[in-house]
């Protein structure tokens, strides 16, 4: 069982390293698996699946860490940055994707899903366990 964290950016450490780790371990299961069902497009699509929510989390997890430093109107720009520049990326990397030859469909679909599942149940989890002041106004 982990120790409560108490602090904000011990927290997003912990987010970040803790989710890094699920990430990893469901890319080499799903690079496996991937490999069996598709042979090297199946590892390549699962690899790049997990490379995917790595990053996403990485930068939302940045984003807020960084923005908490912030007064408020500055915490919702660099938060809502984040997020629109995520969302550009998504769909110009599913865009590439999609004419890929050796993208094959359901690898990375399942791996997209069990890594973003993954790191909100880790999120989850972290913020629950978290013992965070509370700092009067």
């Amino acid at each position: 069982m982990a120790t409560p964290t108490t602090g904000v950016s011990q927290l997003f450490g912990r987010v970040l390293r803790w989710g890094s780790a699920l990430i990893g371990g469901i890319a080499l299961v799903a690079s496996l698996l991937g490999w069996f069902i598709a042979g090297s497009d199946g590892l390549l699509s699962a690899l790049v699946g997990a490379g995917m929510v790595l990053v996403f989390v990485s930068v939302t997890a940045l984003s807020v860490s960084l923005g908490g430093k912030l007064p408020l109107s500055g915490y919702y720009g660099v938060v809502m940055g984040g997020w629109i520049a995520k969302f550009v990326l998504f769909i110009v990397v599913v865009g590439v994707l999609h004419k890929a030859p050796w993208v094959n469909g359901p690898v990375l679909f399942f791996t997209l899903v069990a890594s973003i599942l993954g790191s909100l149940a880790i999120d989850s989890w972290l913020f629950i366990k978290a013992r965070l002041p509370i700092e009067p106004q």
